[in-house]
């Protein structure tokens, strides 16, 4: 769950953020509304991670990414889809 959390809040939230750009501000209002994520590998605590994402594509506020997570090693732990919308 801290995982999704992880990618969601990076992958899809911060990724949002800059595609809005100059439009973003404090009355924008971010939701998730779907996740299909594939956990391969376990993250064990204070190991450092990285989370990459791809946009497929942002439309009528509708956000949808291919998000990954890599540990040190350069592993893929888990990777996925996510979409949010943004209001």
């Amino acid at each position: 769950m801290i995982l999704t959390e992880v990618m969601a809040q990076v992958g899809l939230v911060c990724f949002g953020i800059f595609l809005l750009n100059n439009t973003f501000n404090t009355e924008t209002s971010i939701a998730l509304t779907s996740t299909e994520i594939h956990f391969l590998k376990p993250v064990y605590p204070k190991e450092k991670v990285t989370v990459i994402s791809e946009k497929i594509y942002f439309r009528f506020g509708k956000l949808k990414c291919k998000v990954s997570m890599k540990n040190e090693k350069e592993e893929v732990v888990c990777s996925g889809i996510i979409a949010g919308m943004m209001v």
